[in-house]
């Protein structure tokens, strides 16, 4: 078996935990019990006041922009960092992180890794990590 395969077999298997298709702010909190099916087919909750404070941080309509959970990219050519895709997730993580700035909302950003427990211990239903070989 080729090494690279085989490398790559085992970054899917360590990110069964990521969701098959994510959501809209604007969808899970149409949901009574805001949840998102998984790629090992188990489910995952959202908490309500966690969804309502993302939205809180948003412009009007920028709800049904943002697909949950952010996914925080660990990946393997950026060491000390961790990358965020998405013009509306950079801004909640910027929010979050109390670096937001309203003339630069870029739809990438890399952060320094030692914030990732931060981020997670502030929204921990509404991000997951994602393991990436590039």
């Amino acid at each position: 078996m080729n090494p690279e395969n085989s490398i790559l077999k085992e970054i899917y298997r360590i990110n069964s935990h990521l969701p098959a298709k994510r959501l809209t702010l604007a969808q899970l909190l149409e949901e009574n019990r805001p949840s998102v099916r998984l790629r090992d087919g188990s489910e995952h909750s959202f908490r309500r006041a966690e969804l309502e404070r993302i939205k809180g941080l948003l412009d009007p309509g920028e709800d049904t922009q943002l697909l949950l959970p952010i996914v925080l990219e660990i990946v393997s050519d950026f060491r000390g960092y961790f990358r965020v895709r998405g013009r509306v997730a950079v801004k909640v993580i910027d929010k979050l992180l109390g670096s937001y700035d309203p003339l630069d909302e870029p739809v990438e950003r890399l952060y320094p890794r030692y914030l990732l427990s931060r981020v997670r211990r502030e929204l921990p239903t509404t991000t997951t990590y994602a393991f990436i070989a590039e």
